[in-house]
């Protein structure tokens, strides 16, 4: 079973989400938990816990800390990624969000398509962001790495 049967965020120390950024958050867990492909690879010849997993996504000492459990709640990996190649794609994510957020209220379909398609790729490169420095440490998907870097957005919000 690779997957992840439960996600979480350590959000306590973030202001409170505007709707937007709630509607973002609740979407992209709950497609996440109706679907996703997560594995922990063998490394160095160490035993790997089997799913399913229950993911806790935090940023501490600006630094962003997964911590993969198994469902019955014992320590399965715990791996912490540097924030800096996240910036800039989360950056960029958050001011199209905004831009498309505000196009959903103010401006016709046509428009609000064209920046949606740009926050798609905007969202794509994140994933594929996430992807690599996940490489070796886990392995996921590219619908996965989507609703995971949506999530690790909602955090950079804050921070």
């Amino acid at each position: 079973m690779s997957r992840i049967c439960h996600i979480e965020l350590d959000d306590a120390n973030l202001p409170p989400p505007t709707p937007e950024i709630e509607q973002e958050r609740k979407v992209a867990m709950y497609d996440l938990i109706e679907q996703n492909s997560f594995a922990l690879p063998l490394r160095d010849d160490r035993v790997v816990p089997e799913g399913p997993y229950r993911v806790g996504l935090a940023i501490r000492e600006k630094r962003l800390v997964f911590d993969i459990r198994t469902e019955e709640n014992a320590p399965a990996a715990e791996f912490h990624l540097s924030l800096s190649p996240f910036r800039q794609v989360v950056k960029d994510y958050w001011s199209i969000c905004e831009s498309y957020f505000d196009a959903v209220r103010n401006m016709p379909p046509s428009q609000i398509e064209t920046i949606d398609m740009a926050r798609r790729g905007i969202h794509n490169e994140g994933a594929r962001v996430l992807a690599e420095r996940l490489e070796g440490k886990a392995e996921i998907d590219n619908d996965t790495a989507r609703r995971l870097f949506t999530l690790i957005c909602v955090l950079h919000f804050g921070g």
